[in-house]
């Protein structure tokens, strides 16, 4: 016979979610109500980029991933070696397209 734990969370991941969205920026903003991130995939010489997806969260909510961001990355960085964040942007904001030209 199998016990089920109170409070258990059974969570479904389609295929089609599990597969993941590549995303290479993030702005975040946020009101007195919520934080939404939109995660946006910038490609080089492209000059538009399109939001990916969004992701609207309760401050709480937000509170709770940061902190759990900050425990997974200390826990790859123990396995792995500090990870190289640069201060500066992560690319050029032309992203490597085409120069102006006089």
């Amino acid at each position: 016979m199998t016990e089920k734990k109170e409070n258990q969370l059974n969570i479904e991941l389609t295929e089609e979610v599990a597969e993941g969205i590549y995303s290479n920026l993030a702005i975040i903003t946020h009101s007195n109500t919520e934080f939404v991130m939109d995660f946006i995939r910038v490609m080089p010489g492209v000059p538009k980029a399109k939001v990916k997806s969004r992701i609207i969260l309760t401050p709480e909510h937000a509170k709770r991933l940061l902190r759990a961001l900050e425990d997974n990355v200390a826990k790859f960085e123990a396995a792995n070696g500090t990870i190289d964040a640069h201060d500066e942007p992560p690319f050029p904001m032309n992203f490597g397209g085409p120069t102006a030209q006089a």
